[in-house]
């Protein structure tokens, strides 16, 4: 595995417009590997003052394609994500960001047996509980006070230039302790949530001690 990190210009009008529509990251995202499409893990990230695209994936992209088209020229940086997930433990504290979209399934109060409809998680208590959720089916724990909800926003785009899509984007960051190693090394890998075509389920760690991963 391989975690890559692209700077953007958020002053580009290519990058402006897919912050809006970001299923134009997601192509450029494809577009970074030879032979078929299928999803990776990607998601944007606001550092100071810099912006920067995070992309997680089992082969080294070729980014030379996407900096072209919404970089600021600076190169992108790869590193092997492998001695990262060698290094989670059961119980080792991590600090984590995770940018989802949050949902929770609604049934329908005239038939109690047809499955529930999914609905994004708009109210802050609904995120934190998704959260947790998350966390008891992944392998980590956190805990009241450990979290917070630090950005949230509400993409309205058209999927393929008609379908219009609605999506939640929730930022989460904390502090999380490992209970299931392989379970959460999962979650690290394969990202959690909807949403991933569109820059959303990766969790990121950055090891209490300092080690950044």
């Amino acid at each position: 595995m391989y975690l890559s990190r692209a700077e953007l210009d958020p002053t580009c009008r290519e990058t402006m417009v897919a912050l809006i529509s970001p299923q134009k990251f997601h192509g450029a995202v494809e577009n970074a590997f030879p032979g078929a499409r299928r999803r990776r893990l990607w998601r944007l990230d606001q550092l100071g003052e810099k912006l920067y695209l995070l992309l997680l994936s089992e082969e080294r992209p070729d980014l030379t394609a996407l900096c072209a088209q919404f970089g600021t020229g600076a190169p992108p940086e790869t590193r092997p994500y492998d001695p990262l997930l060698e290094r989670v433990t059961a119980g080792s504290c991590w600090q984590f960001r995770l940018t989802a979209n949050p949902t929770r399934s609604k049934k329908d109060s005239a038939d109690h047996t047809a499955r529930g409809t999914l609905k994004p998680c708009y109210l802050e208590v609904e995120q934190e509980e998704w959260l947790w959720a998350q966390a008891a089916k992944h392998g980590f724990a956190v805990s009241e006070g450990s979290f917070a909800v630090t950005r949230k926003q509400t993409y309205h785009f058209k999927k393929n230039g008609t379908r219009p899509v609605t999506l939640l984007a929730v930022t989460y960051e904390g502090i999380l302790q490992v209970t299931d190693p392989e379970a959460f090394k999962a979650l690290l890998c394969e990202g959690v949530g909807r949403g991933k075509a569109y820059g959303l389920g990766l969790m990121t760690i950055i090891h209490r001690g300092g080690d950044h991963g």
